[in-house]
């Protein structure tokens, strides 16, 4: 198993701490201002955290990543959702192993979302760009783009703050981080421990490295609008004011 098939494996118990209901939150709010969707498409979708929620409240989704490992954890949450039957018998939910620079379904959606700073793994302007024009064409017209990533500052404070800990009983790692400067680009270098469950007084060791590039925020804005898109509109840190340096996390919300 690759080093990032075990890290998929891990994925749900290390990000316990991630604030999914925000997420599904700022897209609920999203989507009464905007109108509400029937199918929406996850981009980075990663084990279902968002997706399956998602689903269990109704809309028909496509979850889309490139990790096979990840669709695969997904798939076994949606199987032991109290509802996964359902899923699986009314097609609910379905799982699309596709590069988000270049996606593509049968039919467009309603509203496409990517969350947990998926944008920042993206990390050339071009491909972006391309991530942008894939998701234009994927939207049906009024239909709405919603996706968050990291404001450039975070990545500095990422790097002056690290290095970081986890210590749990069954999972620990030691997190350090190397910042880019110019580029805005960020390497995270991950030495996990995962216990053995055979033996508990057993841990096995793997390492993970993950590059993030931050981008300016206008520039972002003016790529959505060139897109094609023609609203876009900028928030700040799952709330609804305008989004300043200040900002840790950028929420979009664009129109088609």
């Amino acid at each position: 198993m690759s080093s990032y098939g075990k890290f998929a494996y891990v994925y749900d118990e290390l990000m316990a701490d991630m604030p999914y209901p925000d997420w599904l939150e700022f897209a609920e709010t999203a989507w009464k201002l905007h109108g509400k969707p029937l199918t929406v498409a996850e981009l980075g979708c990663g084990t279902g955290s968002i997706t399956i929620p998602l689903a269990a409240s109704g809309y028909h989704m496509t979850g889309i990543d490139l990790s096979s490992d990840m669709l695969s954890v997904a798939q076994k949450k949606l199987e032991e959702h109290p509802q996964g039957r359902r899923f699986l018998r009314e097609g609910g939910v379905r799982w699309v192993r596709q590069n988000m620079k270049e996606w593509e379904l049968p039919e467009p959606v309603d509203s496409v979302i990517s969350f947990c700073d998926c944008l920042n793994y993206v990390l050339e302007e071009q491909d972006v760009q391309a991530v942008f024009a894939s998701t234009f064409a994927g939207l049906k017209p009024g239909g709405t783009f919603l996706f968050d990533v990291h404001h450039p500052n975070t990545l500095i404070r990422y790097e002056e703050e690290q290095p970081f800990f986890m210590n749990e009983p069954s999972i620990s790692y030691i997190w350090t981080s190397e910042l880019d400067v110019p580029r805005r680009e960020i390497e995270h270098h991950l030495s996990i421990f995962v216990r053995e469950e055979e033996r508990g007084d057993l841990y096995r060791r793997f390492e993970e490295t993950h590059v993030q590039r931050a981008y300016d925020p206008e520039w972002m804005t003016a790529e959505l609008l060139k897109a094609g898109f023609s609203d876009v509109k900028t928030y700040a840190d799952f709330e609804w004011v305008e989004a300043d340096d200040s900002a840790q996390r950028l929420f979009y919300v664009a129109v088609k």
